[in-house]
């Protein structure tokens, strides 16, 4: 089983497999057609409160992470994404921030062991 990351702005790819969004908030001016999601984890991406925090600057990426990786332990929406995740040979987790490196789906699927 592959788990990859890619921005949900980038166009959709067969080599993609299943295709999860891992935001909490739908993209903004892409369409349900253009993104291509199967499913959405909304419930997996940072809550409203940390993700706002991290983006105004209230938070390091040290701080984010960590607080994230909290989050993350006492979320059963993660043992349900990993279950969906390993349904399938190959798997997308998609985000729509423009850093590729510190984003919160490198800390999801680094969580997810996969």
């Amino acid at each position: 089983m592959a788990v990859k990351l890619k921005r949900v702005y980038d166009a959709p790819s067969p080599d993609d497999g299943h295709r999860v969004l891992v935001d909490r908030l739908w993209p903004r001016g892409l369409t349900k057609e253009r993104a291509a999601v199967d499913s959405w984890a909304k419930d997996a991406a940072p809550s409203a409160e940390l993700r706002r925090a991290f983006h105004r600057g209230d938070l390091a990426w040290e701080e984010f992470d960590a607080a994230y990786r909290l989050e993350l332990s006492g979320n059963p929406a993660v043992g349900a994404l990993r279950t969906e995740l390993s349904a399938h040979p190959t798997s997308t987790l998609l985000f729509s921030v423009n850093d590729l490196v510190r984003n919160h789906a490198v800390i999801l699927l680094d969580v997810l062991g996969l």
